[in-house]
């Protein structure tokens, strides 16, 4: 493993991750659920998106059709924004209570950002940075890392959001900002 390739990626991958899609899921999923159970999803599905983008990556992304993967994610944004805003506009007695137990929020998660994250910038870059240095654990291990740190600080954030802010208000800036996500989506897959 090169220390100095993976010193290059943490910082290229964790600033590319800030203002990502995937951060803010998983800061609203720790709005719902446990922070630890939260950030171990995704830190989860991150393991997985960089062992595809550091390895079959590469190859992958020169071969699927960018338009049908940017459909789906819009479609999946635009799903996401719908449910949360209708989940904001119930009453809070028509809202179930419901405990998720441990292992449902791990998988919840894992599978949110799993979707979210495929053909998203920080796979792209993670697999060209693979590409170029012909170092994939190198590439995988500051790749890894970045996420894996932005994921933390999200959902640390998430569980701060909720001391301030109350969840009705969180759920219908999520729908506003998926909806955002959903047209500019589906506009990249149009063109």
């Amino acid at each position: 493993m090169d220390l100095h390739v993976a010193l290059i990626c943490f910082p290229l991958i964790f600033l590319a991750e800030l203002p990502d899609k995937t951060m803010f899921a998983s800061l609203v999923m720790a709005t719902k659920g446990r922070p630890l159970q939260v950030w171990l999803g995704a830190a989860g599905a991150f393991v997985v998106h960089v062992v595809i983008a550091t390895s079959v990556g590469v190859a992958l992304f020169a071969v699927l059709p960018h338009r049908a993967v940017d459909a789906v994610v819009a479609g999946m944004f635009a799903f996401g924004a719908a449910y949360a805003w209708l989940e904001a506009t119930k009453p809070e007695d028509e809202r179930p209570l419901r405990k998720v137990p441990g292992h449902g929020t791990v998988l919840t998660a894992f599978v949110i950002i799993f979707l979210a994250e495929w053909g998203d910038l920080t796979q792209v870059v993670t697999a060209n940075l693979a590409a170029k240095y012909h170092s994939p654990l190198s590439v995988g291990a500051g790749s890894l890392l970045a996420l894996w740190s932005v994921a933390a600080i999200a959902v640390v954030s998430g569980q701060a959001l909720l001391r301030f802010v109350n969840v009705s208000t969180v759920r219908k800036v999520t729908a506003v900002v998926l909806l955002g996500l959903a047209a500019y989506t589906a506009y990249l897959a149009a063109r």
